[in-house]
């Protein structure tokens, strides 16, 4: 079988659009999924940041969702026709999945990062018959199509815009899920989350459904007035060796008045070490900060910062069971409390570069690339 699929061939190069070939069907448990739109997301862009991590040449993408077009084998659990949206890879036996922890998977980092199940890798190469990284995140889903592992797919209702429910895999479930799983946030908590990014907002839309009071700490003017419209009090800060101008005077002192004495909740996006004690600072006792980006640098805490039983965790995935919390997100949407359309530009599959562009600029919130060629 022969599709279009953008392929990262080193570190430093662009995504190259190109044909490529998947010499076999489905396996048992595996289906066929014709991509109708895929997110990008920031662990795709962060392949550049961490060389040699992750195999090349590769086909990345793992916000896909789109129409299953074949499956393998009678226990899949989905027929030919169902919509389809597509999460991370796990493999089901291990404590954490059967424990309904499968973010936690005991092989999440070989499935996912660095180059999936290797018995899979011969069957996908690109039109010269060079091999490819096995699936990234059980997907690689900047494609036309992608064979995934039948565990990955959430099926959802054919009447949904399918082509723009991809980011609720990753990026929207990651800020959603910290709000609603990792922290149980209720009606009348507070939570300050630093980066207004596609996670930080999704944070921001799951807290206001929670009846919470939500604070966005960010350095661009654009997605604060975004957040603000979310229904986040936005408050300007800069990280420390970033462009923009200084943190206001007294910034964890501002968040605490915001929210009444301090945080209950922070959510940290960022992974910068300056607005991880900042985000500390701000918490009121008991407070509880969540970290979702890797950090790639020592992490200094400063005095006192874990007082007062202060915690820190690193959420993975916002500690979700796919196939329960998308269908709570759609939900939200349908009702209106959950309007994550608003943060979604949508590009054709030939301008992945363009969408990298804009997403690193800050130019928009979550780009979707869309197989088909439509987009804007």
């Amino acid at each position: 079988m022969r599709f279009g699929a953008a392929v990262l061939r080193s570190y430093e190069s662009p995504f190259t659009v190109e044909e490529v070939i998947l010499s076999a069907g489905p396996a048992d448990g595996e289906i066929l999924v014709r991509i109708a739109g895929c997110g990008m997301c920031r662990t795709d862009l962060a392949v550049r940041r961490s060389a040699g991590r992750s195999p090349l040449p590769a086909v990345l993408g793992h916000e896909g969702a789109g129409v299953v077009v074949e499956t393998g084998g009678p226990d899949t659990g989905l027929s030919v026709g169902d919509h389809v949206v597509l999460s991370f890879d796990s493999c089901g036996h291990c404590r954490n999945c059967r424990g309904a922890a499968p973010a936690y998977c005991d092989s999440f980092a070989s499935l996912n990062l660095f180059g999936g199940r290797e018995e899979h890798a011969a069957r996908f190469t690109d039109a010269a018959g060079g091999a490819l990284a096995p699936r990234w995140f059980g997907q690689s889903s900047f494609a036309e199509y992608a064979m995934v592992p039948a565990r990955n797919a959430v099926r959802v209702d054919p009447s949904l815009p399918v082509e723009l429910l991809g980011p609720l895999g990753c990026g929207f479930l990651t800020g959603a899920g910290a709000v609603f799983n990792s922290f149980g946030v209720r009606p009348g908590d507070s939570i300050a989350v630093f980066g207004a990014g596609a996670v930080g907002l999704a944070a921001v839309m799951a807290a206001t459904a929670a009846g919470a009071v939500a604070v966005a700490v960010d350095r661009h003017p654009g997605r604060l007035d975004l957040a603000e419209r979310l229904g986040a009090i936005p408050l300007h800060a800069a990280a420390a060796g970033l462009p923009g101008p200084p943190d206001p005077p007294d910034l964890t002192g501002r968040v605490q008045r915001l929210t009444d004495g301090g945080a209950q909740y922070a959510l940290d996006t960022t992974g910068s070490a300056h607005l991880i004690n900042t985000a500390l600072r701000a918490l009121r006792p008991t407070g509880h900060l969540g970290l979702v980006a890797r950090l790639h640098t020592a992490l200094p805490l400063e005095p006192g910062t874990l007082d007062r039983g202060r915690r820190i965790s690193h959420i993975c995935e916002g500690d979700a069971v796919p196939a329960l919390l998308i269908p709570r997100l759609i939900g939200l949407w349908q009702a209106g409390r959950f309007p994550f359309d608003q943060l979604i530009r949508t590009y054709p599959l030939a301008a992945i570069n363009e969408a990298e562009r804009d997403c690193d600029a800050g130019r928009v919130v979550k780009p979707v690339l869309l197989p088909d060629g439509r987009g804007r």
